[in-house]
């Protein structure tokens, strides 16, 4: 029985190498320079597809992958039905925050029973986030350049995930509230668990033993 795992390129698919190499697994290319999206590894029964990192959830959802590894962010997005979530693997890590423009009245702006404008490629994550302050908002989906949205006049704030905030400090932006400590945490199709117990177990039992504190 073959094992799929899947990955998203980038600083996630870095980060997983040495929990990969843990577990006895080493790719046989990197993504970044191959145009292959199933990539064989020394092991003949463990492949590696290559998704968009939004998708990993789904792809392990409907079992095209038995497992994957998707950030917090991602999976609070999906809902995380049908997936079993056992370990959080402390790689990838940043924060879920709220910015805005230099010198906006944030908190004047979310008194109790106010309303916003947000703009995210989080909605689930946004939309609970004001609703427990009792602020009211309207959800402006992006998929990109979010720090855009307040500086023409899109949005009032925007939701998203901040590393070392260089990015809002060079559009003139600020973060005002952190929302959530965001990781990558890895995923397990259930049924597979079960019917691939004897290849996964070790698989989790590794990367285990090798996540980082």
């Amino acid at each position: 029985m073959t094992l799929t795992i899947a990955l998203s390129k980038g600083r996630i698919f870095e980060e997983t190498l040495p929990l990969l190499a843990a577990a006895g697994i080493v790719p046989a290319e990197a993504p970044e320079s191959s145009r292959k999206l199933i990539i064989g590894t020394n092991r003949p029964d463990v492949q590696l597809v290559i998704v968009r990192a939004s998708d990993v959830p789904t792809y392990v959802q409907y079992g095209a992958a038995d497992l994957g590894i998707a950030g917090r962010d991602v999976l609070i997005e999906h809902g995380g039905a049908g997936l079993y979530q056992p370990l959080d693997l402390n790689i990838a890590k940043c924060k879920m925050m709220v910015a805005v423009e230099n010198g906006f009245d944030y908190e004047a702006a979310v008194k109790h029973g106010a309303r916003l404008k947000v703009a995210t490629k989080y909605p689930q994550i946004a939309r609970e986030h004001f609703a427990a302050k009792g602020v009211h908002v309207d959800i402006i989906k992006l998929y990109g350049s979010m720090e855009l949205a307040p500086l023409v006049g899109l949005a009032d704030a925007i939701v998203d995930l901040v590393s070392t905030g260089g990015t809002l400090k060079a559009n003139n932006l600020v973060a005002v509230e952190h929302i959530i400590d965001i990781s990558s945490r890895l995923v397990v199709n259930q049924a597979a668990l079960k019917l691939k117990y004897d290849t996964i177990q070790p698989v989790l039992d590794a990367f285990a033993g090798a996540v980082q504190p």
